[in-house]
């Protein structure tokens, strides 16, 4: 009570440090690093993480590409070669012109060597930068090199693709929070009470996203999956509390003449109410700290951090905007279009072996849809952009006119023998997919001592440590294919040098598979063991906790399901995030009704006038909390040319749909048909009567 007493005291001092905070949280929000890269996330132990570093140490390259160039004369090639090696961060750039003299026709190549990098009417150079794939410095010099190319040049590689993927998100998260903010305010204006309320939400709301964005300075960086989710997650997940206040001020109102004193009491009912709901939901988020793919860690924390500062904002910064507005805001009072919900609850309660029936019919294809889809993700990024960005494109000429799907590197040992390296660059090019292995013994003969190369090209692929090898492959990344000749490759590596590396986009793509597959596994269990926790405090119960959580996990099963059936290829991210996301937060709806089921059955109501009265007077909370979530994401799902993104919001909107539904029809039935286990195995419930009065049947029932 002293809390609630000093919030609505202070209403005005705590309104006016929340803005004041908002400076500093601005220009945390504008120098927060955003990172793009994918692979960035991969466990740091990892050999193919362990390479991209030493071949950063050893040759000072970091990022590669491949620049393809249409219909130019070598000449002209040659000068646009000059000029892309002056871009800030190229370290070097390689080309017929780096091992020949432009006198010697380009004919006179090795026809392999020759067909590997030309055709009638292109030719290929390789870019090499001094910075690793996602560094800011990389995607400023894809940017430069491209104003130098003309529109007959193409740039290929994982830097051009996070390049034009920051380009894309930059322009279409500002808005994504938008379309947001407008379906979730259009939806709470018609669910709720009162026309402004929502606005004065969405001002309390707005403050903590701010402040949570901001925050995330101290981070160092986020990943632009955080960054485009956080925002629309934080309105969506904490929309719930802004509601639970403004329905127990009002009820406090009529009880209280003064609204100040409704509002400490309001404060005090809302806090304990909006814990227990916020648990559950940060478990969910925190569970994800627990991947070594530790892009899960980083939106776990961020959006952790999301739902307290959201718990912080609902009980200090809008009680003080409602007492601020509270005469307008009762002006705009409005009667509710929310349904009672009384008929439906009889209906419901009144047939529920049906939906028992229909839980059991859905739970064995569901979940069998379920593992289907999860193996059926992609985990190839450009997947997920539109397929006419500039990279997309040149990596689509790459394929067509060079069978370049796939480009690996190899470091080997450097003091190895060149006959020895012959030898197996000569098994790798055997290994099915593989057009050609480019080293300095594949451009010389065995009887050319390599002093005669120029310096540039040995030392681009000779160091002291390190030689430097390339591999083309035909097969496209994240492949049964690909996976597998990195497996054949990685064999014959170990076996002429055991301390060999194989780096490159397909090895870190093939990790990042192995490493989420595990990850999935993991997650998943550490929510569920999180949330059944959090769920046997809340009710005191051994058996409520199963009950509430084989409810959301069908849930979870249907939604992450469907695109099995409908044939749509989810995001690898999908399952892992939504599968603790759609628990956290809509196991709420569960918790609400259950534990005003166990409230009536305490007070003395049989089984099925409690079951019924706990979800007639949770319907309206429910379909308000599902609705806001619903809303809050399926604009972003339909805006987004990110589909790494849409899906996401997809899976959110459809899973707050269908979590929503069962809690409604299916949770009932589960509390009827094991209302004598939960009464025997949850604390005070051991002496509740299964019968009760007709008198009082009658009354609470017809």
């Amino acid at each position: 009570m002293r809390f609630s007493k000093t919030v609505v005291k202070c209403r005005v001092p705590i309104l006016i440090i929340t803005i004041l905070l908002l400076i500093p949280a601005v220009f945390g929000y504008i120098n927060t690093r955003v990172n793009y890269d994918m692979l960035d996330y991969l466990p740091q132990n990892m050999e193919t993480v362990i390479g991209q570093k030493e071949l950063l140490d050893e040759f000072g390259k970091g990022a590669f590409s491949f620049v393809v160039v249409e219909n130019m004369t070598p000449p002209e090639v040659s000068a646009l070669k000059a000029k892309i090696e002056q871009v800030d961060h190229v370290e070097s750039v390689i080309w017929y012109d780096s091992i020949f003299d432009l006198s010697v026709p380009m004919e006179m190549l090795p026809k392999k060597l020759y067909d590997a990098f030309n055709t009638d009417h292109s030719t290929i150079m390789a870019v090499f930068f001094d910075t690793s794939t996602s560094a800011d410095e990389t995607m400023q010099a894809i940017a430069e090199i491209r104003k130098i190319a003309d529109k007959e040049c193409f740039v290929s590689g994982m830097s051009a693709l996070v390049t034009d993927l920051k380009d894309l998100c930059e322009r279409e998260e500002p808005i994504y929070v938008a379309i947001a903010v407008v379906l979730a305010l259009f939806a709470m204006m018609l669910l709720l009470d009162s026309f402004l309320a929502p606005i004065v939400f969405l001002l309390s709301i707005g403050m903590m996203i701010l402040l949570n964005l901001g925050s995330n300075y101290f981070f160092g960086e986020i990943s632009y999956i955080t960054k485009a989710l956080s925002a629309v997650l934080q309105l969506a997940v904490t929309m719930d509390y802004s509601i639970f206040l403004w329905h127990s001020y009002n009820e406090q109102r009529e009880n209280y003449p003064d609204n100040k004193d409704a509002m400490t009491v309001a404060i005090r009912e809302t806090l304990s109410s909006v814990i227990g709901s916020s648990v559950t939901t940060v478990a969910g988020f925190i569970a994800l700290c627990f991947m070594s793919f530790t892009m899960g860690r980083d939106l776990g924390l961020v959006m952790a951090k999301g739902v307290i500062l959201g718990v912080i904002g609902c009980v200090t910064v809008l009680p003080s905007l409602i007492l601020v507005l509270d005469k307008p805001l009762q002006k705009s009072r409005h009667r509710s279009l929310i349904p009672s919900g009384g008929k439906i609850s009889k209906g419901i309660v009144k047939i529920f072996p049906v939906f028992l029936l229909i839980f059991a019919i859905l739970v064995v294809p569901s979940f069998y849809c379920y593992k289907k889809a999860g193996n059926e993700v992609y985990y190839d990024i450009s997947e997920s952009i539109p397929q006419d960005m500039p990279n997309v494109v040149a990596n689509k000429k790459l394929q067509n006119d060079f069978s370049m799907a796939t480009q690996h590197m190899i470091l080997s040992d450097s003091t190895l023998d060149p006959n020895v390296t012959r030898q197996m660059v000569a098994e790798m090019e055997k290994v099915d997919g593989v057009n050609y292995v480019l080293s300095l013994e594949s451009l010389i003969g065995a009887d050319v001592p390599q002093e005669i190369l120029p310096k540039e090209i040995k030392g681009a692929l000779k160091g002291e440590k390190w030689e430097l090898m390339l591999v083309n492959s035909q097969y496209g990344i994240a492949t049964d294919e690909v996976n597998a000749q990195i497996d054949s490759l990685n064999t014959i590596l170990k076996k002429y040098d055991p301390k060999g590396l194989l780096i490159g986009e397909g090895p870190c793509t093939k990790d990042l598979i192995e490493t989420t597959d595990r990850d999935f596994r993991i997650v998943t269990i550490v929510s569920v063991l999180l949330v059944f926790l959090i769920i046997a405090i809340v009710t005191r119960s051994l058996s409520l906790p199963f009950i509430l959580i084989s409810v959301i996990e069908l849930a979870i099963f249907i939604n992450l399901g469907i695109p099995h059936l409908t044939g749509a290829s989810m995001p690898f991210v999908g399952p892992i995030f939504i599968s603790t996301i759609q628990l956290g937060a809509t196991v709420d709806y569960a918790i609400l009704m259950t534990t005003r089921y166990k409230e009536e059955r305490m007070r003395g109501l049989a089984r099925k006038e409690a079951v019924w009265t706990a979800l007639r007077t949770s319907i309206p909370s429910i379909l308000v909390s599902g609705t806001g979530l619903f809303a809050a994401t399926i604009g972003v799902a339909v805006y987004s040319d990110v589909d790494m993104i849409s899906s996401m919001c997809i899976l959110l909107a459809r899973g707050a749909v269908v979590s929503m539904i069962l809690v409604i029809f299916v949770l009932p039935a589960m509390l009827m048909c094991f209302d004598k286990v939960i009464r025997k195995t949850t604390a005070g419930m051991k002496n509740c009567d299964n019968d009760s009065s007709s008198e009082t049947r009658k009354e609470l029932y017809v």
